[in-house]
């Protein structure tokens, strides 16, 4: 018997809430189910927090359900208040369609597109900008109540700071979203991020209420740390699938670094592994751990970035780590007049005054030595710069 998507998706860790379960299982099991998940095209890259998306989207792919990716050119023009302390800034047109392409391209290397079932992608745009308000009011506004929605998490932590009449209107958009997909294209349910429950139970309800149609919501856990911190964030930023953004060997390096408690949750959430391989993998919590990371990072570097990029970022980490292979190369210019200066010059550190704090707290190594001047000049031709015990770099002076 074929197993349902619902068991692969709580066994993995997704499922965080849904509404009618029973009914939504069902179907899951006896039909092809279009569903679909939003972006907000907020930047030119997809991010981790993205990633854990796409993985559930592809879950649900395989499983034989049709993916609807929603790109929001529309209500990325407004902006969502969810877990917002103030308000996001409003994106011109053309920088929305620019970060739309941009999205496209990256999915395409995680998603089927063709074939039974395969992916479309819409951007809400194309029904959001030229709607007639006065008839969105009668046809959708109708359905909500002002009572309810600000007891909604999204808004009602907005309130003491200032709720924008703008953003009120964003849970009605997405609502309308789900409406205007379940007509064009037979979508049934809608999944997200748990920060999203309110937007999306909105879409479904709206659907049961005005087409008096079965519609579901479900949401996944957020990705987190065992002590509740966003995971996906460094000091530099988020950690994005563009590598000009993000190098392959600190996406490598960046889950490599994970806490042994979070490794066993990220290796079910973001790898397509087996459970059972998966439960071996993490069996031992001592040193053992180490070969667990090791497959956790290559495993995303390689759906990331490739075969080969993997191969190349584990290469150069167990080089900085363990003497094997090559360790990343930074070339600076010659010219560069101190240690201050090579640790900007190489991206290790954003400004002169945070390398020097960094140098002074006993945090940089040249080679086998520890710095304590941030202003000592620089070894001749080439040598190796430590940042810490997990930042290693080969530097080369032109």
């Amino acid at each position: 018997m074929k197993t349902n998507i619902m068991d692969t998706l709580r066994a993995r860790g997704f499922i965080k809430q849904t509404v009618y379960e029973e009914e939504l299982y069902e179907k899951l099991s006896s039909e092809s189910v279009p569903f679909y998940i939003g972006f907000d095209p907020t930047a030119d890259s997809l991010h981790v927090g993205h990633f854990m998306q796409l993985v559930a989207m592809k879950h649900m792919q395989e499983a034989g359900h049709r993916p609807i990716i929603l790109i929001g050119g529309g209500t990325g023009m407004v902006g969502d208040p969810s877990g917002r302390t103030d308000m996001r800034s409003m994106m011109t047109k053309e920088t929305v369609e620019y970060h739309v392409e941009c999205f496209k391209k990256q999915m395409a290397r995680f998603i089927r597109f063709d074939g039974e079932n395969g992916a479309i992608v819409v951007n809400n745009a194309d029904w959001l900008l030229n709607l007639n308000y006065v008839d969105f009011l009668r046809d959708v506004g109708a359905y909500f109540s002002v009572n309810k929605m600000l007891t909604a998490e999204c808004y009602r932590s907005r309130m003491e700071k200032g709720l924008t009449f703008l953003e009120f209107n964003y849970m009605l958009m997405q609502a309308y979203d789900f409406l205007v997909l379940n007509q064009k294209y037979g979508c049934l349910l809608q999944l997200g991020g748990d920060d999203q429950w309110s937007n999306i139970l909105a879409g479904a309800d709206l659907i049961r209420r005005k087409e008096r149609k079965a519609a579901f919501a479900m949401t996944f856990t957020l990705l987190t740390t065992s002590e509740g911190k966003k995971m996906g964030k460094t000091q530099k930023g988020a950690v994005w699938l563009d590598e000009s953004k993000t190098t392959p060997y600190e996406f490598y390096q960046y889950w490599r670094n994970t806490a042994d408690q979070d490794v066993e949750k990220c290796l079910k959430l973001l790898t397509f592994l087996p459970l059972e391989e998966i439960a071996s993998l993490c069996e031992f919590k001592d040193e053992r751990m180490n070969r667990a990371k090791e497959v956790l990072a290559f495993e995303l570097t390689k759906t990331v970035h490739g075969l080969e990029k993997a191969e190349k970022a584990q290469a150069e980490a167990r080089a900085a780590f363990g003497g094997e292979g090559e360790m990343p190369v930074k070339e600076i210019p010659a010219g560069t007049p101190n240690l201050i200066g090579a640790l900007v010059a190489c991206g290790l550190c954003k400004s002169n005054g945070e390398a020097r704090r960094l140098v002074e707290q006993g945090g940089v190594s040249v080679g086998e030595n520890k710095a304590t001047d941030g202003n000592m000049p620089l070894p001749a031709g080439e040598f190796v710069l430590h940042k810490g015990k997990k930042v290693h770099v080969k530097v080369v002076l032109k």
